[in-house]
């Protein structure tokens, strides 16, 4: 397996972006981990509602909403990732002034475009 990758916004619909994340990152062997707002189970990989202490996050890849983000900061911070991924509609200048602070990465990117051009 490659680095981990923790998805926060996790979603068990089919048409969003954060399933269809899911199934590529675990398509090109990466493992990870879900957040989302309902705890299910996707891939056969658990969606927690928790925000579990993980010690070994390489990445983290955002699909909420900079005013649903608040609540993850010191998280996300937390976690020690080498970098956070803004997916579209997800920019936020105030939590990338955090990660800033604290020496962590982060893309405006989007993470099916990073997997399909093999630059993830």
């Amino acid at each position: 397996m490659k680095n981990k990758t923790l998805i926060i916004g996790a979603s068990i619909k089919p048409e969003r972006y954060s399933y269809k994340a899911a199934e590529k990152l675990l398509a090109h062997n990466h493992e990870i981990y879900m957040i989302g707002a309902r705890a299910d189970q996707l891939f056969g990989v658990e969606i927690s509602t928790e925000m579990h202490p993980y010690t070994d996050v390489d990445t983290v890849t955002l699909y909420v909403s900079p005013k649903n983000q608040l609540k993850y900061y010191d998280y996300i911070i937390s976690l020690k990732p080498r970098r956070v991924i803004f997916n579209p509609g997800t920019e936020n200048p105030e939590l990338t002034a955090r990660l800033s602070d604290h020496n962590i990465q982060f893309e405006n990117a989007c993470t099916l475009v990073l997997l399909s051009i093999s630059a993830y």
